[in-house]
């Protein structure tokens, strides 16, 4: 008769052993008694008897909680029990999860031999990728003595839990009054939803091939040379708490290949993953990366106006000029345009209105430098201007273009 004995053990890191002080004042009954007990621990730290936090370590007393992005290590042991040597030895493990089964085995060979109260031994490692259940699948073949094979199986379940929680915005920037359209600010939530503080080592975006990114989340804490300059992350090196929040913002800007190419960059579009890399306790380390972000751009239609030049602030009843950009966002027809302005309340415009702009070309842009006028204080909306494409009778209102800051002449000669 055979014996055999199978092991499956989690490698984890230990944890810092913590203790709570026991003490009392000289005039209690005790004295020094307590006092005394906690210089004598072997547990607390020498001169801080006080400090919870002592300088041994505890193995893990149980199983523990696995999160999504970290990596899964598992001893396995298969011991002969028996007084007879067996042959032919195969282990293999498996993870099945709920869409795939992997091989975890380091080898797919087989041990010749095992002799009686010798064991195979086996380190495991697997960088988890999905939630949910997972059954870990050990399976152990051999030759008897007497020539029979054998095999059975152990199973080991576990759950995986979600360490954090992503959540993502878009914002279009003011690219009206910007050199570089389709700029576009990504805000990241990230939310520790674990029950231990977290340290976040690195939180990136990898932009799609599209765009450049520019993070946004760091300081320059030096002076004003270039060559000394470094930067130091908004959040210092505070660690995250349970349920605590960090935003992190990011500027997309399309490269100038696409951002050059009027419609390109339209409808649904592809902006990029973000790379999370945290670390936990005595410094295990978790990585998640986000699937591929998704945007629904702006829509402009066939024809889109933008501001490449505005004041900030301008006189009262002082005539001021802007700089538009139009572009035809078609890609297949030749645009023969008409342009309007219509005054407001406050701004009035200055020049001819209904005059012809010739044709613009499928995916070609025009400047145009227009005068304009306000008859009241404050900051105004600039609007009114209309184009209308002759060929299909189609007019494009444009209205709340930017905003102007009126004040008196008196008021800007004095500043």
């Amino acid at each position: 008769m055979l014996w055999e004995k199978f092991w499956m053990m989690r490698l984890t890191k230990p944890t810092l052993f913590t203790n709570i002080p026991v003490t009392c004042e000289d005039g209690d009954l005790p004295g020094d008694l307590l006092n005394h007990l906690m210089k004598d621990d072997p547990s607390t730290v020498k001169g801080a008897e006080m400090l919870m936090l002592g300088e041994m370590l505890t193995l893990p007393q149980n199983f523990g909680n696995i999160f999504l992005g970290e990596t899964f290590s598992s001893y396995i042991s298969v011991h002969n029990d028996s007084p007879h040597l067996v042959k032919d030895i195969l282990v293999k493990a498996d993870l099945q999860t709920s869409s795939q089964r992997l091989n975890l085995s380091a080898s797919s060979a087989a041990v010749a031999e095992l002799k009686p109260d010798s064991c195979i031994d086996d380190v495991i490692h697997h960088e988890v990728k999905e939630i949910g259940t997972h059954i870990l699948v050990c399976a152990v073949s051999y030759t008897s003595q007497t020539g029979e094979k054998m095999y059975f199986r152990k199973f080991f379940k576990f759950q995986v839990l979600k360490p954090l929680d992503v959540k993502t915005k878009f914002y279009n920037a003011e690219s009206d009054l910007s050199s570089v359209t389709d700029e576009v600010f990504l805000e990241a939530q990230i939310q520790n939803i674990t029950t231990s503080p977290m340290f976040m080592e690195k939180v990136s975006l990898e932009p799609s091939l599209m765009y450049n990114v520019s993070e946004l989340n760091t300081i320059n804490k030096d002076g004003e040379r270039l060559e000394c300059i470094s930067y130091f992350s908004t959040f210092g090196t505070t660690y995250l708490q349970p349920l605590d929040t960090r935003q992190y913002l990011y500027c997309l800007k399309p490269k100038p290949e696409f951002a050059e190419k009027a419609g390109v960059i339209k409808g649904v579009t592809v902006i990029g993953k973000l790379d999370i890399v945290w670390k936990t306790n005595l410094g295990e380390r978790g990585r998640l990366q986000t699937s591929q972000l998704q945007r629904m751009a702006p829509g402009y239609g066939d024809v889109r106006l933008s501001l490449e030049i505005i004041p900030d602030t301008v006189n009262l009843e002082e005539p001021f000029e802007i700089t538009c950009k139009i572009t035809n966002c078609s890609s297949e027809r030749t645009m023969d345009l008409i342009l309007e302005m219509c005054n407001t309340n406050a701004i009035h415009w200055c020049g001819v209105s209904g005059r012809q702009l010739g044709k613009l070309h499928p995916s070609s842009s025009l400047h145009l430098t227009l005068t304009l006028l306000s008859s009241i204080q404050g900051l105004q909306s600039v609007s009114g201007l209309r184009l209308t494409d002759t060929f299909l009778k189609r007019t494009y209102e444009y209205d709340d273009i930017a905003q102007v800051c009126v004040v008196s002449s008196k008021v800007k000669a004095g500043s």
